[in-house]
């Protein structure tokens, strides 16, 4: 009886562990055939990665307001007629 108690602590032990490897692992993707595929929840999945884009989010702005300020400017210098 003392063995067979044994046996099933080390096989919850066993399960028990391989329970927290499971779930630590983050991601479950596989490999069939050569392709990695993505795992059933890809989609709540966090980004990680992210484009090269423009170093502030209000490039597009802040290019028109410096055209605006050279128009302004040209607009006071006045026109030059040779």
């Amino acid at each position: 009886m003392n063995r067979s108690v044994s046996t099933l602590g080390q096989k919850l032990a066993l399960a028990g562990c391989l329970l927290a490897s499971a779930t630590a692992t983050g991601c479950f993707q596989t490999t069939v055939g050569g392709q990695t595929l993505p795992s059933a929840y890809y989609l709540e999945d966090d980004v990680q990665y992210f484009p090269a884009g423009a170093e502030t989010k209000l490039s597009n702005q802040i290019r028109a307001l410096e055209r605006y300020k050279l128009e302004q400017q040209s607009e006071q210098d006045g026109p030059t007629d040779y």
